[in-house]
């Protein structure tokens, strides 16, 4: 029986979260703080600058392709780059701050450069107040959400091409459920064929495209993964694979629990979550 209030919820970075540690699953997308009532949140530098170039990026869609050369981009950086600011974008000091501003500056400029598929035709999927998503398993009562960076229309073969941004300077694994997810999300909201799939690694301007998935392979990976994570949640078992003491993965939120110094609120983020620093 299908009920999108009990279902489990899944997407790339929840999996993302439970196959790096259950406990950080836990943790990260299911505790809520017995004073506040809200879920907890890290942020970090890397995090933030990804946020605020990904603001710019996405919101270059809002406008008719012939149009979006046309904007401001620093302009618009600069009023992305005040919700991350200071310590609560988890810069614990001007000067990291300082750095990790330049470094999406300096992505713009790619882009303003060689802007590629960005003043293309930009095709969305039909989204409400949550992220684009669909039943994974109407019987098993899982949804799969995601939202994809940028969907290029091609019109030569009337097919897509995902693209995901990428500001980090690390390139994405072979295993990430990433391009699967967005295959799916693609295949079951939208009726064109996708084409391709591509990473955008805007500090170095370099485009990798990747071999896309057959729908039933991504299918059954996706799947495999998010029916673990609905047993873990019915037998309410999340533990560490390192034991109590905690992995590298869960320990952050594990000082937060604890009320440990190194862990500093924040305020509230966008997703009404509870935000904390955590320094070493």
């Amino acid at each position: 029986m299908t009920d999108k209030y009990t279902a489990v919820w899944v997407s790339h970075s929840s999996m993302g979260d439970f196959l790096k540690c259950p406990r950080l699953y836990y943790l990260h997308n299911m505790y809520k703080d017995p004073s506040t009532g809200r879920k907890i949140s890290i942020v970090t530098p890397h995090l933030s600058l990804g946020v605020a170039v990904h603001e710019v990026l996405e919101g270059l869609g809002a406008y008719p392709a012939e149009e979006r050369l046309q904007c401001d981009l620093d302009a618009e950086y600069e009023r992305a780059w005040t919700g991350v600011a200071g310590v609560g974008g988890g810069f614990l000091d001007e000067g990291e701050e300082k750095l990790f501003k330049a470094r999406g500056h300096t992505m713009l400029e790619t882009v303003k450069r060689n802007p590629r598929f960005l003043i293309n035709k930009r095709i969305k999927l039909p989204r409400g107040e949550m992220n684009p998503n669909f039943y994974l398993n109407e019987d098993e009562n899982i949804i799969l959400n995601g939202l994809i960076d940028w969907i290029e229309y091609l019109p030569a073969n009337d097919s897509l091409h995902i693209v995901d941004f990428k500001t980090g300077k690390y390139e994405e694994k072979e295993t990430s459920l990433q391009l699967p997810i967005y295959l799916l999300l693609c295949n079951a909201l939208q009726k064109r064929r996708v084409a391709k799939a591509s990473y955008w690694y805007l500090e170095s301007d370099k485009i990798i495209e990747k071999e896309l998935p057959e729908a039933t392979d991504a299918y059954r990976e996706v799947l495999e993964i998010a029916l673990k994570i609905k047993a873990a949640r019915l037998r309410k078992l999340f533990e560490c694979p390192q034991g109590s003491g905690g992995c590298v993965q869960c320990r952050s939120y594990e000082l937060i629990l604890s009320k440990d110094p190194r862990a500093r609120y924040v305020g509230i983020g966008g997703f009404k979550q509870d935000m904390y620093v955590v320094g070493k």
